[in-house]
């Protein structure tokens, strides 16, 4: 099991679909698309400069949507996982 610390955020990708012309894939090259991800794991917070506790807001099972540079690519017992800091995740969707 893989599990974040402090203010880190695991997240597993959320494969998005081909372009396809017929038989023929599109591949989606040159194109610096943000990433969208489920939170597998988030840490409990942090200790801020002034001292107080900052909780994460985050919660496994939350779609977030992540920059295209910023969070390392990680793998673990054959699947690919994203991790990073909580405050460097751009949005959460809300369905």
């Amino acid at each position: 099991m893989i599990e974040a610390l402090f203010n880190a955020v695991i997240v597993k990708p959320i494969e998005i679909e081909e372009t396809r012309y017929g038989n023929i894939v599109v591949p989606d090259l040159g194109n610096e698309k943000n990433k969208t991800g489920e939170v597998v794991s988030v840490g409990p917070g942090f200790e801020s400069h002034t001292g107080h506790f900052m909780k994460t807001i985050l919660s496994p099972g939350d779609i977030v949507v992540l920059p295209s540079m910023g969070f390392s690519r990680f793998e673990f017992e054959g699947q690919d996982y994203w991790i990073g800091k909580e405050n460097d995740i751009l949005a959460k969707i809300n369905k």
